[in-house]
């Protein structure tokens, strides 16, 4: 009796184990547009136009909005600065003050992609990263990261304490 139920333990010991795999929440197409769009309104109600771009956890672009009246420049600058927050889980405004303080943080500053400029704030659901938002063009990096908060403040879901 007992050599039966060794085989079987033996059998299922050499069973490759299954894959490890982390659930995450994602960020989808309606809270990207959503986040575009009260980051827009945010701006609009204090005057400002500006550009907002969302990217998912993987740095792909998934929303994009553009008031007609502000400069070219600023869409890349709103994709990089959401990238940037992205990739370093830190508002971007907080970046740049510590570029401005400390030699060692002013380096990151030399990375292509990476822009210390405020307005790229990341975006937390559940408590992990989902992706970040990115404004410019709103009249100065305070204004930009003002309006990238309420933007997050304003769409259900998301980690309300993760935006400073």
């Amino acid at each position: 009796m007992l050599k039966p139920t060794v085989l079987l333990l033996a059998a299922l010991a050499a069973l490759p184990a299954g894959a490890q795999v982390r659930p995450q929440p994602d960020l989808v197409l309606e809270t990207a547009n959503g986040l575009a769009g009260a980051a827009i309104d945010a701006c609009r109600r204090q005057g400002r136009a500006i550009v907002v771009s969302v990217l998912d956890r993987g740095g792909n672009l998934l929303a994009l909005q553009r008031a007609e009246t502000v400069g070219p420049h600023n869409t890349e600058a709103s994709r990089r600065k959401a990238y940037t927050a992205l990739s370093t889980r830190t508002a971007t405004l907080d970046l740049a003050r510590q570029a401005a303080a400390n030699a060692d943080a002013r380096n990151l500053a030399t990375l292509p992609e990476l822009l210390l400029l405020g307005g790229g704030v990341p975006v937390f659901a559940a408590g992990q990263v989902v992706g970040a938002i990115g404004v410019a063009g709103g009249g100065g990096a305070v204004n930009d990261h003002g309006c990238a908060l309420a933007a997050i403040r304003a769409v259900p879901g998301l980690d309300q304490s993760a935006a400073p």
